[in-house]
Order: C-alpha cells, then sequence, then structure tokens
C-alpha cells in the first residue's frame, strides 16, 4: 500500500510541474491579436495555431492526472478505521503525578500555616512543628540521646 501512495504522490508531483511549464510556456489571449496581423508565427516552432492546440491538450491532460491522482490519494488516505468518541472521550483520566512522588526525599505532608506575628512585637514567631499522631505510641523524648548529655 505504501508503495502505491507513494507512487501516486510522485505522479501528482510530476503532472503538477508540468502543468506548471505548461502554463507558463504559453502565450496569453492577448498575444493572438498580434499574430493575425502576421508577426509573431513565423518566430513559432509548431506555427500559427499548432503550438496552442498542442500546449492546451497537453495541460489538459496533465490536468486530469493530477485530478485523478488526488483523487485517490484522498480515498487511500481516509482507509483508516473510523474510531467513534471524540478525542477527549479517549484520553485517560489520569491525574499528573504528586510532586513528591518525583522528587526524592520530599515529604508528603504539607507545610504548617505560618503563625501571625503578636501586634505590637518584633519577635520572629518560632516554626511550627506538626503534631504526632494522637494514635501514636512513640515516647515524647528521643529514642536515641546525643552521647555527653
Amino acid at each position: 500500500m505504501s508503495t502505491l501512495l507513494n507512487l501516486l504522490l510522485l505522479v501528482q508531483i510530476l503532472s503538477a510541474l508540468g502543468m506548471i511549464g505548461l502554463i507558463l510556456v504559453q502565450h496569453g489571449k492577448g498575444a493572438d491579436m498580434g499574430a493575425a496581423f502576421g508577426s509573431g508565427s513565423s518566430g513559432s516552432l509548431f506555427g500559427a495555431t499548432g503550438g496552442a492546440n498542442f500546449l492546451s491538450r497537453t495541460t489538459s491532460v496533465l490536468a486530469a492526472v493530477f485530478f485523478a491522482c488526488t483523487l485517490a490519494l484522498a480515498y487511500f488516505g481516509n482507509l483508516r478505521p473510523v474510531e467513534s468518541g471524540s478525542v477527549l472521550e479517549k484520553a485517560g483520566v489520569t491525574a499528573p503525578p504528586a510532586v513528591s512522588d518525583s522528587i526524592p526525599g520530599a515529604s508528603t505532608t504539607p507545610p504548617a500555616a505560618p503563625i501571625p506575628p503578636v501586634a505590637g512585637s518584633n519577635a520572629i514567631p518560632a516554626p511550627v512543628q506538626p503534631a504526632a499522631p494522637a494514635n501514636s505510641a512513640a515516647p515524647a523524648t528521643p529514642a536515641n540521646p546525643a552521647p555527653g548529655k
């Protein structure tokens, strides 16, 4: 299937380039008025009217080939299986990982709220330590006190 698509794309590109070249070579309708009075027919490769017919017919054939390749590429491009639903429905509803999961050693407890200073005092309040859970059996003093104290 990929080879067929590449071949169609190559034919379409070549026909497009051929049409561009032939259209640029052709004379406009205003150039025919000068040829009617005898000027310009001697410099023509195909004669007075032969070039216009040949170039316009070749352009028409290349346009038909280009159109057929475009339709074939559109047809083969839409052969994928149709999936129902929207893109948002297909997206998994998963929460992004928490910050503490991505940073090693980060605490999972939320930080304590700062205590506002008392009006009129310049003292900086001591940081609040999180309270131990109520059903904790841990002693209030450290288990291994520092030696020498």
